[in-house]
């Protein structure tokens, strides 16, 4: 029975993309394990993997994720070092036939190169394409100027070096992977016809199957920020204003575990406000979302084929903000300084504009006709009797 280990850190967005990949090979008969934080313990028994456990340093709350990307870089970057001594004590004696790894489970690279055991990325954003590091150069060189930044490119690139990595380069290390499967839709990808097919397969994005969810009369509106970053009540006040009293529409508002309900103020029978919702389920029978933008959440909108107002907080969901109003079926807001009225004019523009429709239904059914976690099973497979080169 062959050993599949799969790496990655305690945060949704990092998890939840591979669940499916992960049960379709415990189907098949693959012995999977999964070296993360116990927080997500119930999560991997739920596809039949089996736990090694880490202590990881990231913070565990919203509100710790304070600084800029520098900041977040160095708290990956020391998370990284202390896993990389706790996943060589976990699989020392219990070495797998390969490795799969999350973009920030980046230490298991460095075990496939010492054990010789073959290692695919699963990588739940953008990847680099050809050109990716001059194209980056000018943001690069910015945070290198910062003695913060300075100082993680160098403590990145000695830990690697000390760690015996053949590649002590920090965003080589981490961007340019020998074997990856993206896990995101590729019309998310920037500059995808610049990808090289050779490293990349695009496989996503590949969802569970659902309960279904039973739809209130009129047209339905999702509006969620997400699995973190959530604590932002005034946006949600301007939300129940906007699209309370819009007719015909059902509004369901995912506030997050940090909000009070009652710090919504009075919420017309036409907004049903939750801390949690399912997401997908909402979405494929939603006329319209409402979303920070994230990678899960933009995947899902265009999996469903619903046209997205996009408020980004943070990471790559600027980005994705930028490419969805690109593809003709998201607009951008800025949820600090969005009004009501704004926020109503965006979906009622939306929602009636012919064009916005007929691109939402040709991705969703392009998404619909490739990929999945068959495909990527198959390729994961096709990597186990593939030795590296290093």
């Amino acid at each position: 029975m062959p050993h599949i280990a799969m790496v990655s850190i305690p945060a949704h967005g990092h998890v939840n993309p591979s669940l499916e990949i992960l049960r379709t090979l415990v189907a098949r008969g693959h012995r999977v394990t999964y070296a993360n934080a116990r927080s997500f313990a119930d999560t991997i028994a739920g596809v039949g993997a089996e736990l090694k456990p880490y202590e990881s340093t990231l913070p565990a709350g919203d509100d710790e994720w304070d600084g800029d990307q520098i900041d977040h870089l160095t708290l990956f970057l020391d998370d990284a070092i202390a896993m990389l001594p706790q996943l060589r004590a976990a699989y020392e004696n219990d070495r797998p036939d390969l490795f799969l790894y999350d973009i920030a489970g980046a230490p298991a690279r460095i075990l496939a190169e010492q054990w010789g055991v073959p290692a695919i990325q699963l990588s739940p954003t953008f990847v680099a394409w050809d050109g990716y590091e001059q194209d980056m150069a000018p943001m690069i060189e910015s945070m290198r100027a910062d003695p913060r930044g300075a100082d993680y490119y160098r403590r990145f690139s000695a830990w690697l070096a000390a760690s015996g990595s053949s590649i002590t380069d920090g965003p080589a290390f981490m961007g340019r992977p020998d074997r990856a499967l993206a896990l995101i839709p590729r019309a998310l990808q920037m500059n995808a016809d610049r990808v090289d097919p050779a490293v990349y397969d695009f496989v996503g994005p590949i969802r569970a199957p659902h309960s279904p969810w039973t739809r209130p009369d009129g047209k339905v509106l999702l509006v969620s920020l997400g699995s973190a970053f959530t604590n932002h009540p005034d946006f949600y006040r301007r939300c129940v204003a906007a699209f309370g009293s819009l007719p015909g529409w059902h509004t369901v508002l995912q506030i997050g575990a940090h909000v009070d309900p009652a710090a919504l103020g009075p919420v017309p029978d036409s907004v049903e406000v939750h801390p949690w919702v399912p997401q997908l389920a909402i979405l494929e029978e939603a006329d319209a979302f409402l979303t920070h933008g994230g990678m899960g959440g933009s995947s899902e909108g265009l999996w469903c084929g619903v046209p997205m107002i996009v408020a980004p907080q943070a990471a790559d969901q600027f980005a994705n903000g930028e490419q969805l109003a690109a593809l003709g079926v998201g607009r951008v807001v800025d949820s600090a300084t969005v009004t009501v009225e704004e926020l109503r004019e965006a979906l009622v523009q939306l929602t009636s504009d012919p064009a916005v429709a007929a691109r939402s239904a040709s991705i969703k059914a392009e998404l619909r006709a490739t990929g999945g976690a068959e495909r990527a099973a198959d390729l994961i497979e096709a990597g186990l009797s593939v030795r590296p080169r290093f």
